[in-house]
């Protein structure tokens, strides 16, 4: 099979869709590889280092686009994009429609088949595809949430782990999936006053049990959320319903509960985020106010480490990008019922209901 490789070129994405190493286990299947031209610089990888894997550098992207069968990639394809892919085209990367309307649009106008990473399943029913992106995004919410507390920054001036004689910060976690469970952790391993959230009391036992001593576990209600937030220093929103629009925790008159100069991550962005006030920003501009608290939106927020973001990723998709490309993406969905789930969309058609349900579109099963 034909596999292209292009250049992200969404704002401040860094990373990009397959190492050298991953592309020489392609190469070693039998599949000729193309790689946009500095496609890898911002993840510390030389086109020479992909010529070595056996890679054909192209130098634009319309050139990988016009020539791959098979487009491996990070984030969704943006509005440029949309004209270069063609029917039939298989596009394995993140989609999240549930959240993109005119991205859905294009897609299914373009025919391609697109297998969506965030909603590939495997045998216990995880998502092994986001799973390594999560929990970069959850640790590093943790990170970029301490830097906009700081004053510069135009936070309360409050350092997360405090010091002798003075209380630390109260981190709010909403969500005890992937996210949640290491930003808690990383929140905890900096002495910060932890609480963290879910509706599923199994997995707060859970956490009850294997967390520090310094993160609390709380059933998430309104009620529950309202009575932490007017003591809480910073929010990370870590809500997600796999395929759908992530739930409003957060509303807009709940902000208002907290004190200026707080800070509110919503790594559920991606899926339209879990406080109503939020709308996706970027790392060149990633916050904005509301009634005084910091609010951070940014949408791809691992492609701010992209050298660790990359190998992270490529080690969990590349063996489906194999699979898809030895069989043949209908065969390879045939033999992996969970890879089945990630296709989202073949032919103008919608085949993951979640999305159809998001937009009240028709929906078909992928079977026919």
């Amino acid at each position: 099979m034909k596999i292209g490789i292009p250049k992200e070129i969404k704002n401040n994405e860094n990373r990009v869709g397959a190492t050298p190493a991953g592309v020489k286990e392609l190469v070693g299947h039998g599949h000729t590889v193309y790689v946009q031209a500095t496609a890898g610089e911002g993840s510390g990888f030389a086109d020479e280092e992909y010529r070595k894997a056996g890679a054909e550098i192209l130098p634009t992207i319309e050139d990988v686009y016009a020539t791959a069968e098979m487009i491996i990639k990070v984030k969704e394809p943006i509005e440029p994009e949309y004209k270069l892919i063609r029917k039939d085209q298989v596009l394995f990367t993140y989609f999240h429609f549930a959240s993109e309307r005119a991205l859905l649009d294009a897609m299914l106008e373009s025919g391609a088949v697109c297998i969506a990473y965030e909603t590939v399943t495997d045998r216990d029913h995880r998502l092994p595809l986001l799973i390594p992106m999560s929990e970069v995004a959850g640790r590093m919410s943790i990170q970029e949430g301490a830097r906009f507390l700081e004053k510069p920054q135009g936070g309360r001036g409050v350092l997360l782990g405090g010091v002798p004689g003075v209380n630390p910060a109260k981190v709010l976690v909403l969500g005890a999936g992937v996210v949640g469970r290491n930003a808690a952790l990383m929140a905890a391993g900096l002495g910060a006053d932890v609480t963290i959230t879910d509706v599923n009391l199994n997995t707060l036992r859970h956490c009850a049990e294997t967390m520090p001593r310094n993160v609390k576990t709380l059933y998430s209600s309104r009620h529950n959320i309202e009575q932490q937030l007017p003591d809480t220093d910073l929010v990370i929103g870590s809500v997600l319903v796999p395929g759908a629009k992530a739930p409003h925790l957060v509303t807009r008159d709940m902000v208002s509960l907290m004190r200026p100069g707080s800070v509110m991550v919503d790594v559920a962005i991606d899926q339209g985020g879990c406080f109503e006030t939020s709308h996706p920003t970027t790392h060149s501009e990633p916050t904005f106010e509301v009634d005084g608290v910091i609010q951070y939106a940014v949408a791809n927020i691992p492609g701010a480490v992209p050298y660790t973001s990359t190998l992270a990723l490529t080690n969990a998709t590349l063996p489906y990008a194999l699979r898809i490309a030895d069989m043949g993406w209908r065969k390879a969905c045939e033999k992996d019922p969970g890879l089945a789930e990630g296709v989202n969309v073949v032919d103008g058609k919608i085949t993951y209901k979640a999305v159809a349900d998001a937009f009240d579109l028709e929906y078909t099963p992928l079977a026919l």
